[in-house]
């Protein structure tokens, strides 16, 4: 970052402190939003080529006024905040390395109108995928329109809130398959064993227990269908 930009940020934050303070202006969402986009830019570390790691946790900590008035629409607002980092993301060719999540917190000291916003990089079984995002030896998959990289050897899919990936689907278990991924041999293999679901899980129209997949397949559980786009 140049001298001109920490300048002016500098600058940015004083303003907003000052007006927040002065005028004891709410929080909005879309400020909250900004924020979180400044925080991907200035926390994004290159590894290599077409490799950016950005946060994929964030905590945004605001005044008991501000938290009063967004906590009625928290589990929304987080949902709509998490969406405008991953498309930012997705716009700047940066990689999770993890599930994108953001929760509200209170701070009895902060006055209306301020905020603070804190990041973490949390490593877990799948994270967002982008049109851009590298997936060497990671497959990817697509639930719902929505694409994932697979990170981690073994994703869990099913309608608990203990799956890698929640389905809200009245016609899957609770812990109905997982995904599974082995580089052992020095080449990924991705396969989807069935864990005793009441439904059954399928691979194109046969019923499975255990199978290999590949690029294209379409696993089927209960009325959602997961197509692999990418098998590693």
């Amino acid at each position: 970052m140049g001298l001109f930009d920490k300048f002016e940020k500098g600058v940015e934050r004083a303003v907003n402190g000052v007006f927040a303070r002065t005028f004891k202006s709410r929080v909005q969402p879309v400020e909250i939003a900004s924020a979180l986009r400044r925080e991907l830019d200035d926390r994004a570390a290159v590894l290599g080529r077409n490799r950016t790691l950005v946060p994929n946790h964030f905590t945004v900590t605001l005044s008991p006024d501000d938290h009063d008035r967004l906590a009625e629409w928290e589990d929304a607002l987080a949902d709509e905040l998490a969406a405008a980092t991953m498309e930012h993301a997705d716009k700047q060719r940066y990689a999770f390395v993890g599930p994108v999540t953001v929760t509200l917190d209170r701070d009895e000291q902060l006055e209306v109108g301020l905020f603070d916003v804190a990041s973490q990089t949390v490593k877990g079984a799948v994270a967002p995928a982008t049109t851009r995002t590298a997936t060497a030896g990671r497959p990817v998959i697509e639930v719902d329109g929505r694409a994932y990289v697979l990170t981690g050897p073994v994703t869990a899919l099913g309608r608990g809130s203990d799956a890698d990936i929640v389905l809200d689907d009245n016609g899957v278990s609770r812990r109905h398959a997982e995904l599974r991924v082995d580089s052992s041999s020095g080449r990924t293999v991705l396969s989807v064993l069935d864990l005793g679901s009441t439904n059954g899980t399928f691979v194109g129209e046969h019923q499975i227990s255990h199978q290999a997949l590949q690029a294209g397949d379409v696993v089927s559980l209960g009325h959602t269908r997961i197509v692999v786009r990418d098998a590693g």
